[in-house]
């Protein structure tokens, strides 16, 4: 199949929440964009130390993680981070892989956007299309 990349945006979620409540201003939400590699077989996001930093994220837990290889790796997992891909956008924690070149997409927030990825043209699509949907609970 090959590599599927997206743009995606990333911002402080708390951030946002204290822009929201006039705490801060817009223009002081730490955001980046990157091109992250679209991994279905990591559980979530995974960023490095500098993304994490210049985010201005804290760690808040530790993630143990199997690796493709079987082995067992412990990394840091930070307070939430909004990503956003076009007009979709979710909010979860981050797996901080110190020196990783990559950015990771995964599983987790693929699904909350509602996203699948086209194999044969090698990108990100809606599952529905271009209709979002969210399921309430």
């Amino acid at each position: 199949m090959g590599l599927v990349y997206a743009e995606i945006s990333l911002k402080n979620a708390w951030d946002i929440t204290n822009a929201r409540h006039k705490i801060i201003t817009e223009p002081e939400i730490r955001q980046t964009t990157v091109t992250a590699i679209v991994d279905t077989g990591a559980a979530t996001l995974v960023i490095n130390q500098a993304i994490c930093q210049r985010l201005g994220l804290e760690v808040v837990d530790i993630y143990n993680a199997e690796l493709a290889d079987g082995s067992a790796q412990t990394y840091d997992l930070t307070e939430p981070v909004q990503i956003q891909w076009k007009d979709r956008r979710t909010t979860c924690q981050a797996v901080v892989a110190p020196n990783a070149n990559d950015v990771l997409l995964g599983a987790i927030p693929l699904e909350a956007m509602d996203l699948i990825v086209n194999p044969s043209k090698r990108e990100l699509i809606g599952a529905h299309g271009d209709v979002i949907v969210y399921m309430l609970k």
